[in-house]
C-alpha cells in the first residue's frame, strides 16, 4: 500500500467536490453527506502535508478545487434562496419582517429587541 502524496490528496478533494455537485444537482441527501465527509477527509489529508511550497501542478489542482468549491457554494446559496422564497410564499410573509406591518420592507435590526 503506497502512502498518498499531496497531489493524491488534492485529487481526492476534487473528486469529492464533483460528487458533492452531483448530489446537489439531484437533491440526493445521502450522497451529499458521503461526498461532504469524503471532501473533509481529503482536505485533512492535504493539510497533513503542511504548507510546503507548491509547484505549478499542485497550484493548478488547488485552483480547480477552489473553483469547484465555489460552484458548490453557489448551488447551496441558490437552493437556500429558493427554500426561503417558497416558505415566504407559503406563509404569505414575502417582504415582511418580524414585528413589522404588512407590506413593510425589511431593514436590518427591525423586529429585534435588546435584552439587559
Amino acid at each position: 500500500m503506497s502512502v498518498p502524496t499531496r497531489r493524491d490528496a488534492l485529487i481526492g478533494v476534487i473528486e469529492a467536490l464533483h460528487a458533492e455537485i452531483g448530489a446537489l444537482k439531484v437533491n440526493d441527501v445521502a450522497a451529499l453527506e458521503r461526498a461532504t465527509a469524503d471532501k473533509l477527509a481529503a482536505i485533512e489529508a492535504v493539510a497533513a502535508f503542511g504548507q510546503a511550497p507548491a509547484g505549478d501542478e499542485l497550484r493548478a489542482l488547488a485552483e480547480e478545487a477552489h473553483r469547484l468549491n465555489e460552484t458548490c457554494r453557489i448551488y447551496v446559496n441558490l437552493m437556500a434562496a429558493n427554500v426561503r422564497r417558497r416558505l415566504q410564499t407559503l406563509t404569505g410573509s414575502a417582504g415582511v419582517a418580524t414585528g413589522s406591518g404588512p407590506g413593510t420592507v425589511y431593514r436590518p435590526g427591525m423586529g429585534l429587541a435588546a435584552y439587559a
